[in-house]
């Protein structure tokens, strides 16, 4: 297992449960995979975040499908704030990172399972929909899971405790 580097900046380092709470709360980020020659492939997806893994359906065949093949190491990432305040030439921030070992779901039953929390978090109130969508789409997606080995998450310094200024309040 790989040893990840701790945060330089720890102060500004969010906690595991605040880290938890943005991939509930966000809609898309960034998955990173080592592409074609090596090259990074970054690709922003729709997710959702369970039980410490994050779910994303994918075409059958395609560049990430073939990256995840040659390497199934990636990082995905989620900004949840990006102010920028020219004032101070800077942006009050706050992202997530999470590192792990991605992959296909294979199994049929995982795959529908996972197929329905992403369905349910993008049209909550809308079953029958959803079930029409899965039955349309079943055999023409791939679910994939990312098993988080790392996370973190930081916020700018402004954001930290005792430095955040009243209109930063959400």
């Amino acid at each position: 297992m790989t040893t990840f580097r701790p945060m330089r900046r720890h102060r500004q380092q969010l906690s595991t449960d605040e880290c938890e709470r943005i991939l509930r709360h966000c809609t898309s980020g960034v998955l990173a995979l080592t592409g074609d020659g090596g090259y990074p492939y970054a690709v922003p997806l729709s997710y959702v975040y369970t039980d410490g893994a994050i779910i994303f359906h994918s075409a059958l065949q395609g560049h990430k499908i073939d990256a995840i093949g040659n390497d199934s190491k990636c990082s995905f990432c989620v900004i949840e704030r990006d102010n920028v305040n020219p004032e101070t030439f800077t942006t009050h921030f706050r992202s997530v990172i999470a590192f792990g070992q991605i992959h296909i779901i294979a199994d049929e039953t995982e795959k529908l399972q996972a197929l329905r929390l992403l369905g349910r978090k993008y049209s909550p109130n809308d079953e029958p929909g959803l079930q029409h969508e899965i039955d349309k789409s079943l055999n023409h997606v791939a679910m994939l899971q990312l098993d988080i080995e790392q996370l973190t998450g930081k916020e700018a310094i402004e954001l930290t405790r005792g430095h955040q200024s009243p209109q930063e309040h959400d």
